[in-house]
């Protein structure tokens, strides 16, 4: 098991409870202790955990989690998700990438392409930087801490200048009835900016975000042209998409 999986099993294991030792995680993920120890040193820089003596508990708060926990999460199927979409550009075209941990694969599968991309975050534009073939032109505005996500006035401003041939979205949850929706009400304003000024919205999401309904309507299921997902992603919800017209594609 890799490192960004066994620190998704040990997030995991303290959103359950409170408390885990390191021979309960060792246990768990079939590894040594001193390899648990050093998940844990990591994941303790990172503000996620709190070491406590042979253990370790859960340092979260709030409703949203945290880029760095997401990143650690659903690994694999996100990768095939980016490489998807990626997929569905074509050389030439120009591009708004969302910000979090699926739209930051979607980037990481475009390095090989030639695209004019805007990014809705520093993830995304770190990943993209001195790549041949790639336009980076930054929207401006003020970021989001750990998220690193463009918002404000003067982000909306640059979509509304802009044009563009596809955005690709993330999401916090997606719903046949509800559509896409968000947990920061800045980053959905943005969302929106960029969906009016783009041909074509391409949807990226995992299973694990189908079924929920975050705080803030980023756009109504009519107004998506592509989604993204993986074989997991709950059949019933799929179908009424795709009996509204949305193309659905399986990473």
């Amino acid at each position: 098991m890799e490192s960004s999986d066994r620190q998704g099993v040990i997030l995991a294991e303290l959103r359950a409870r409170d408390r885990v030792t390191v021979p309960e995680i060792a246990q768990l993920v079939g590894c040594s202790e001193m390899t648990v120890r050093r998940d844990l040193d990591a994941l303790a820089r990172d503000g996620l955990v709190r070491r406590v003596r042979g253990a370790a508990v859960s340092a979260l708060t709030g409703e949203e989690t945290p880029f760095p926990v997401r990143s650690r999460a659903g690994v694999e199927p996100k990768r095939r998700i980016g490489r998807a979409a990626a997929n569905l550009l074509r050389d030439g075209e120009t591009v708004v990438i969302d910000s979090g941990t699926t739209a930051l694969e979607v980037a990481k599968a475009c390095r090989d392409r030639r695209l004019t991309v805007v990014p809705l975050s520093m993830h995304t534009a770190n990943a993209l930087t001195g790549v041949a073939g790639i336009r980076l032109v930054l929207p401006g505005g003020d970021l989001r801490p750990t998220e690193l996500a463009f918002v404000g006035p003067l982000t909306e401003h640059a979509m509304d200048l802009l044009r563009f041939d596809a955005v690709v979205l993330g999401c916090c949850g997606i719903t046949a009835r509800d559509g896409l929706t968000g947990h920061d009400l800045a980053e959905s304003t943005v969302k929106r900016a960029a969906i009016r000024a783009a041909k074509r919205v391409i949807v990226v999401a995992d299973a694990s975000k189908w079924g929920a309904t975050a705080f803030s309507r980023i756009c109504a299921p009519d107004q998506i042209d592509v989604i993204v997902t993986d074989p997991e992603a709950p059949a019933e919800q799929v179908a009424a998409f795709r009996t509204a017209g949305t193309e659905i594609v399986s990473a």
